[in-house]
Parts: structure tokens; C-alpha cells; sequence
């Protein structure tokens, strides 16, 4: 028997859009009698609407991951198919958005729910846009030419949009004015809208003839139309939780032309979830984490990962890690940004209500050009006051025994020379519901700190990679490793032209210790107590703090990060943390009493992890960062 002709990729995914779209046609089909329908079939409709959403941007990731090497046989139109592919899965995902939103609209009675809206991602308003079109051309197509037929529809699009602005919508929550020439109004105050300014702050004018500008989101439309007004509304939810939450960075959003680009990409990032917030599933003010899902993506917006060396084009040297024989360390590497920058406060931040429980709330930042995160995602846990639950504080400064994961000072570093280069704050909290267990990360608002140039307060730490983030406190030591780093790979390599293992404990375990804070902590604190007992003399000597903190890593980390007593270590998980804390500073209080690393290997009563080569051994080839030139 003749073994089966394997199907084509682009052909098989063809093949499941097909299938997809006969299940949603037969969905939409059902749907036609949802009024007659009782609640438990149009909540049935409703997640059924979901796992398809779900699969069709599956089948998206899918079509983009597609080249056209990977065909067997040649394909004809093979970009002309992929477009078509991805135009019919986009059609098909803003109908389900467009059912899922109907249905919740219908079963919302619930205070304080989110204004209607339709799906806010670019590729829904664009195809919401074609529908629009199309209709305009069937209906003038028999009277005038395309010519005429064009000037046509710009003047009814020009005419829909001023009648739109003159329209009168309902506030859906309170305001209270920021600033000079902002409108406060109450929940349920009727508006009447002036102008939509394309920055999502509109003129209004309330009842009592006041005028002022107020935020988009906070309205929706009174009298409920079908069509472009519905379609306007929560496209720049992003954008205005992020203004209100701003207070702790210096920016006026209001203005930043950059902002639109911030808040496509990030709308591109989470077009699967506007139904779950109007649903109720997700607290009203916010919206599933961005950055978090890239985190768990991989390890590529690490810390650990931006550490390490990056090859040349040519892949036959090191672009980032170079030696100076003249000085005896790697050279310095200038970046085209580099300062500190303080985390102060964050207000207004909205409530999650009583349905979760709140593990952590903190602020993740990044490196961000409008389009793409260009550096790792670095997190901070921020304070808060039960009197004061809408207002976020920091520790700058973090000293002592305070966990670096409270450190409000930043150290930024960046070499990229995009004109719309900026810092991305993202608000979040860690959240377990109260009614499943469910756990999850949430976001209430994004801040787009614009960067031109590389003006700000130079740090002098330019032997560290010339892309990254990370805490003030923990810099000396990501220093270290970078010292360290040059020395295994530059001068004390035999060839050049080796790629083997390299035996260096230090090497092989620093990058899982610097994506656990508590262990980082620990390292900071061992390191401070050892080096609070150093002359002044020795303290000058960069060779003797190399062989120091050498020391004091083989001493305390090496065998606290593989012990059995030790809890792997949880995100926003309170008694994992606690736990944690506990073994490293019984181990901590030994290394204080003399028995040292080596002691606490060999003792009976302690109980460690199998050995595993990979505990003593780099791979420098295996951690190199891909080249992005």
C-alpha cells in the first residue's frame, strides 16, 4: 500500500479555516433566534463563541508562522493566499465578537459594567470599515461612476462623523476633573458631546451648559444605535486608564502623538477579551496583563536572557562582550540611553471589587518603540494602605534588608536608535478568584514615557549589557556577572575557537538566580555583610572583589539554590514566599555562624538535589542572545 501524500501546510490550514468557518456559520445560524432562547443556551452560545475565537487566532499564529520553504511542491500566489487566508480568519473573528458582544448585552444587570463596545483591534474596525464601504458602493453603484461613487461615500463618512459629534451619551462611572479644563460628572449624567478629539478627549457640555474635556470611556451612547457609534466607543480604553493612572511619571498622554502606536500594539496583544470584561468575567477599569503574557511566552524578555552575549553577524565573534588588555576587563559599552528613574506613586487606581483577592500589586516597564518590547520586562511590587486602596507607593532607594522587588529605583539602558523610543508602564495585580481558585494577572492602565534622546542621569555602569532594565539595588551584581562573563569567555578561554562546555558554577546558575528576587536578595545581603568587613585598600582592588564575590556566590548561592527545603519559587504566592524566606535565612544566619557552603554540603541534616552536570557547566553558544542587526 502506498503510504498517504502528506497535505501541503498552507493547504491544511486552509482546509481548518473551512471547517472553522462552517462551525461559526452554523453558530451565527443558531444564534438568528437568541431572543426566543432561554439564558442557559445563549450562555452556552456565548462560550462556544469564545473556543472558536480561540481557534481561529490560533489558526492566525499558525498562518503567520507559514514561509514558503516549508511547501513541499510550489505553490502558485503563495503571499496572495496567505492574505486571503488571514482576511477570511479576521472576517470570521470580528463576527464572533460582533454575536458574543449582542448576546452580553442582553444579560448584563450587574452595577458598574463596561460600556458596549465592539472589538477594539485594528483588524475589526478595518473590516467593520470594508463592510461599510461595500454597502455605500452597492447602493450608488447603479446611479454613478467610481469616480463619483468615491466623493460619495467620503461625504457621507464626513457628514455621519459631525452628526456623531453633536450626539448625546450617559456616563457610566464618575469622573473627577485632573486638570484645568477637564468636566467632572456623576455616573448616569447625560452628555452632550461637542467634539471627539482623536486623543480619546472629548468637548462636552453637561446639562448646566458647562464645557470641558472628558474621558471617552467613561460614556456610552444614550440613544443605543447600531452601526459606527457603537464601533467608536472603548477603542481607547487603553489609552485613557493610562492617562489616569500617570501621576507617577511625568508624561501628558493627551498629546503624545507617539501614544497611538502604544496603543495599537497593545490592542493587538489583547483583541480575544473586551466580551469577558462586559461579562463581568474581569473587574471593571481592567484588562488581562500584556507584558505578563509575553513573560510567559519565554524567556526572551528575561533579564537573565538580555545578560548574555550576543554573536556578530558573522557569528565568529562576541558584538557586545569585548576585551580591553590595556585596563585588564571587558571594555565599557556606551549606550545611546542610560539613566536612573524613580517609581514615586501611582493614584487613582480603580478598585477590583470583592469577587478576587488581590496577591500583588506592582508595575512591570519595558523598552518600547510603538511597535515592539526591545528589552527585558522588569517588575516592580508597589505598597498600599488600606485607607488610601486608589493610591500606589514605592521604595526608592531599596537598602538593607528591604527585597529588591520593592525597589523603586530603576537603572534603564538602551541602544536602539528609534525616534519613538519610550518606556511602557503597565499597572497590574496577581489575583486569585474567590468563587474557582482561578489565578491570573490583570492590568489597569499603561503610561508611554517618551524618550528622544540620551539625556538623563548617567549611571557608571556601563560594563553591563547595552540593552536592559533592572533594579538600582541589584546593579553591583549583575556587574559582577559581567566581569566574570568576559573573563571565562575573553581571557581565560584556551582557543577562541572553542565552543565546549565551560565548568563555572557561577556562570551555569546566576541566570535562574536573578529571576527569583528572594534569592537575589539573599545574594545582596551576603555580599554587603562580606564586604562590610573588606579594607579600603582591598575594596580598590577589582581583581580581590572578583575572587570575594566568588566566594561568597560558592559559599551561600550554590548550595541554597539546589537544596530539597528550598519551595520552587511561585509568583504572588504569599505562603510560598514566606516559606521560602524562611529556609534562606535559616541558611544565611549558618553561613553568619562560620560553617560556610561547604559545611552545609556535606553536612547529614541537609538534604540536596541529585547532582546534574548542568549545575557546574555553561554553554555559552546555547544562552547567546539571537543577533537582531
Amino acid at each position: 500500500m502506498l503510504a498517504r501524500r502528506p497535505r501541503n501546510p498552507l493547504q491544511a490550514l486552509q482546509r481548518r479555516t473551512q471547517e472553522l468557518k462552517l462551525q461559526v456559520d452554523g453558530l451565527l445560524s443558531e444564534s438568528q433566534l437568541k431572543e426566543a432562547l432561554e439564558a442557559s443556551k445563549r450562555q452556552d452560545i456565548y462560550q462556544r463563541c469564545i473556543q472558536l475565537k480561540q481557534a481561529i487566532d490560533e489558526n492566525k499564529d499558525a498562518l503567520q508562522k507559514l514561509n514558503k520553504a516549508d511547501e513541499p511542491a510550489p505553490i502558485g500566489n503563495y503571499n496572495q493566499k496567505k492574505e486571503d487566508e488571514h482576511s477570511l480568519l479576521d472576517k470570521l473573528a470580528h463576527q464572533l465578537q460582533e454575536l458574543a458582544v449582542s448576546i452580553s448585552r442582553e444579560d448584563i444587570t450587574e452595577i458598574g459594567a463596561l460600556p458596549e463596545r465592539e472589538e477594539d483591534d485594528n483588524s475589526a474596525e478595518e473590516a467593520e470599515e470594508a463592510e461599510e464601504e461595500d454597502d455605500d458602493e452597492e447602493e450608488e453603484s447603479e446611479d454613478t461612476g467610481d469616480e463619483e461613487e468615491t466623493e460619495e461615500e467620503e461625504k457621507q463618512e464626513h457628514e455621519s462623523q459631525q452628526q456623531a459629534t453633536s450626539k448625546e451619551y450617559i456616563a457610566i462611572g464618575d469622573f473627577t476633573a485632573q486638570q484645568a479644563g477637564d468636566l467632572a460628572f456623576k455616573k448616569g449624567e447625560i452628555l452632550l458631546v461637542i467634539e471627539k478629539k482623536p486623543d480619546g478627549w472629548w468637548i462636552a457640555k453637561n446639562t448646566k451648559g458647562n464645557k470641558g474635556l472628558i474621558p471617552r470611556t467613561y460614556l456610552e451612547p444614550y440613544n443605543k444605535e447600531e452601526g459606527q457609534d457603537s464601533s467608536e466607543e472603548g477603542s481607547e480604553e487603553d489609552t485613557e486608564v493610562g492617562d489616569q493612572t500617570a501621576e507617577g511619571a511625568e508624561v501628558k498622554q493627551r498629546t503624545d502623538s507617539h501614544w497611538n502606536a502604544v496603543r495599537k500594539a497593545i490592542s493587538e496583544q489583547i483583541n480575544t477579551i473586551d466580551v469577558l470584561t462586559t461579562m463581568g468575567a474581569i473587574p471593571s477599569g481592567f484588562r488581562p496583563s500584556m507584558l505578563f503574557q509575553l513573560l510567559e511566552e519565554g524567556n526572551q524578555f528575561q533579564a537573565s536572557y538580555f545578560l548574555q552575549p550576543e554573536l556578530t553577524p558573522s557569528q565568529l565573534a562576541f558584538r557586545d562582550l569585548m576585551w580591553d588588555a590595556k585596563a585588564g576587563t571587558i571594555k565599557s559599552i556606551p549606550s545611546r540611553v542610560s539613566f536612573i528613574l524613580t517609581l514615586w506613586s501611582c493614584k487613582m487606581i480603580p478598585l477590583p471589587g470583592t469577587s478576587i483577592q488581590v496577591l500583588s500589586r506592582h508595575v512591570s516597564l519595558c523598552l518600547f518603540d510603538g511597535n515592539k518590547v526591545l528589552s527585558n520586562i522588569h517588575t516592580v511590587r508597589a505598597t498600599w494602605q488600606p485607607k488610601k486602596p486608589k493610591t500606589w507607593t514605592f521604595s526608592p532607594q531599596v537598602t538593607g534588608i528591604l527585597p529588591c522587588l520593592l525597589d523603586g529605583d530603576c537603572f534603564i539602558r538602551s541602544n536602539s536608535s528609534s525616534p519613538d523610543l519610550g518606556i511602557l508602564f503597565e499597572l497590574g495585580i496577581s489575583y486569585i478568584r474567590n468563587s474557582t481558585g482561578e489565578r491570573g494577572e490583570l492590568s489597569c492602565g499603561w503610561v508611554f514615557l517618551k524618550l528622544f534622546d540620551a539625556s538623563g542621569i548617567p549611571i557608571p555602569a556601563n560594563l553591563l549589557p547595552e540593552t536592559l532594565i533592572g533594579s538600582m539595588c541589584s546593579i553591583h551584581l549583575l556587574i559582577f556577572y559581567r566581569q566574570i562573563l568576559g573573563d571565562v569567555l575573553l581571557k581565560d578561554r584556551m582557543s577562541m575557537q572553542s565552543a565546549d562546555l565551560i565548568s563555572n558554577p557561577v556562570l551555569a546558575t546566576f541566570p535562574k538566580l536573578l529571576e527569583q528576587p528572594d534569592m537575589m536578595d539573599a545574594l545582596r545581603s551576603s555580599w554587603a555583610e562580606k564586604e562590610s568587613t573588606l579594607k579600603r585598600s582591598e575594596k580598590r582592588d577589582k581583581e580581590f572583589l572578583k575572587a570575594m564575590f566568588l566566594l561568597v556566590y560558592h559559599n551561600c548561592m550554590v548550595p541554597l539554590l539546589h537544596s530539597t527545603l528550598l519551595p520552587p519559587y511561585r509568583w504572588a504566592e504569599e505562603e510560598t514566599e514566606a516559606a521560602r524566606w524562611k529556609v534562606i535565612t535559616d541558611f544565611l544566619k549558618q553561613n553568619q555562624d562560620g560553617e560556610g557552603g561547604l559545611q552545609a554540603l556535606l553536612s547529614p541534616h541537609g538534604v540536596h538535589e541529585p547532582f546534574d552536570i548542568s549545575e557546574q557547566t555553561y554553554d555559552f553558544l546555547g544562552e547567546l542572545r539571537k543577533n537582531t542587526a
